[in-house]
């Protein structure tokens, strides 16, 4: 299970929290119909994206770039102490496997200089905070936080209703601790990081390209969950804010990046999560390295 990457002056790094599974995939792609899961089950269960009972796995994870000049983490998983009643898997956690993977990886946390969230829901800002004398506090010191404009405001406006407890514990401690950057469409990080509005799951999702003066490597975040929405692109999650809009979003990405050489680094394929986009009849597959 390779969980390092190089491509251009890229070093990519994959810190898993978690990968196990989660729901079943009829209740998890609301277009998903027995017949076609039967038709997919084989190549599914063989590279590890479905169990015996038809339960997709997922994985949970970071990635960290080493570019020439920065340290930039990506997404930052689930963390621990945290209230998560309906997600027993992630509820109250206090492992330090994520912390090992990070020093395995041969990281420290002062040694980020920011953290990119391609969406602000629970499972991709968990580690932005950690407890500290019973309050939040980030958990990467020296880090600036990245948060795209259209996202903040969509949670902000959220939580001004009803409070949403991952924006409250993971983000909001951040802003106020002044590391955050909200940012709009056009931010960028050097020559080599950039974003790509990809909304749909939420209306201000983004993926991430690295490299400098080419996409290098692409991070899809939410963009899709499962390889099977990349062989049926029109196929989406239950939590996708705008299904029909995440169809379109996702189709033009896979489109965007079929046939060329970056590395399509996604949030929650099975191990090794990483690949290139490929055609495959209507669709596309992300062909492992």
């Amino acid at each position: 299970m390779s969980l390092k990457f190089t491509v251009g002056d890229l070093t990519i790094h994959r810190i898993i929290e978690q990968e196990a599974t989660f729901v079943p995939a009829l209740e998890m792609l609301p277009g998903l119909t027995p017949e076609v899961l039967a038709e997919n089950r084989g190549w599914m269960q063989k590279t590890g994206a479905l169990d015996a009972e038809d339960v997709l796995i997922l994985c949970f994870q970071s990635y960290i770039v080493k570019t020439p000049h920065h340290t930039i983490l990506i997404d930052s998983c689930i963390g621990n102490d945290k209230p998560r009643p309906l997600r027993p898997k992630w509820n109250m956690k206090t492992d330090d496997t994520y912390a090992r993977g990070l020093a395995a990886a041969g990281f420290s946390v002062g040694d980020i200089d920011y953290v990119m969230c391609t969406h602000l829901h629970v499972d991709h800002v968990g580690w932005n905070t950690r407890l500290e004398n019973g309050r939040w506090v980030p958990t990467f010191p020296k880090a600036r936080y990245v948060f795209g404009k259209t996202e903040f405001d969509y949670w902000t406006e959220t939580n001004s209703k009803a409070p949403v407890p991952p924006f409250g514990d993971s983000v909001l401690p951040v802003v106020e601790a002044r590391q955050s950057e909200i940012v709009r469409d056009d931010f960028a990080i050097g020559d080599h990081a950039r974003l790509l509005p990809t909304p749909g799951h939420t209306p201000g999702h983004l993926a991430f390209t690295f490299g400098r003066g080419k996409d290098d490597a692409v991070f899809s975040g939410d963009l899709m969950h499962s390889p099977l929405q990349a062989r049926y692109p029109e196929m989406s999650v239950k939590f996708d804010v705008d299904q029909a809009a995440a169809g379109v979003t996702r189709r033009s990405f896979l489109e965007r990046y079929c046939d060329t050489d970056t590395l399509c680094c996604t949030a929650h394929f099975p191990s090794p999560s990483v690949g290139k986009i490929r055609r495959a009849g209507n669709g596309f597959t992300c062909q492992a390295l």
